[in-house]
């Protein structure tokens, strides 16, 4: 498990198994995933702990990510199989907890799923998943 941005939230694990473009998927002012075409369609990322392989799309994904949060609409923290410079650029300047996880970790992962994120816990990383 990788940290990329740090932070200490709790909440309920909304998760996909696609890839996410957040230019082009997720609605700015709700949070809301548009795209017909993707698993999460019409349900909305604001204060999920957002799971999913990795980011897609352009640099201007980070600016949405950024938006998101500006407008209250944006995940608590996300977690994604691969790093990649659109997320963890927009995590980075929305303050957004980022952490890249094993493919283990990430199956273990299910929507409903009530988790504890602590990046700054003593032993290395609390990732505790209560059930």
């Amino acid at each position: 498990m990788k940290i990329l941005v740090h932070g200490n939230v709790q909440g309920t694990v909304l998760k996909s198994e696609n890839s996410i473009n957040f230019l082009g998927t997720v609605e700015k002012k709700s949070g809301v995933i548009t795209d017909q075409n993707h698993d999460l369609y019409n349900k909305s990322i604001k204060d999920s702990i957002l799971v999913f392989s990795s980011g897609v799309g352009s640099s201007v994904g980070a600016y949405t990510i950024y938006s998101i949060k500006s407008n209250n609409s944006a995940p608590l923290a996300m977690i994604c199989l691969k790093a990649d410079l659109t997320v963890a650029t927009g995590c980075a300047l929305a303050d957004i907890p980022l952490l890249i996880v094993s493919d283990d970790e990430f199956n273990s992962l299910k929507t409903g799923m009530s988790v504890v994120i602590n990046t700054k816990a003593d032993s290395p990383i609390t990732f505790e998943i209560k059930k």
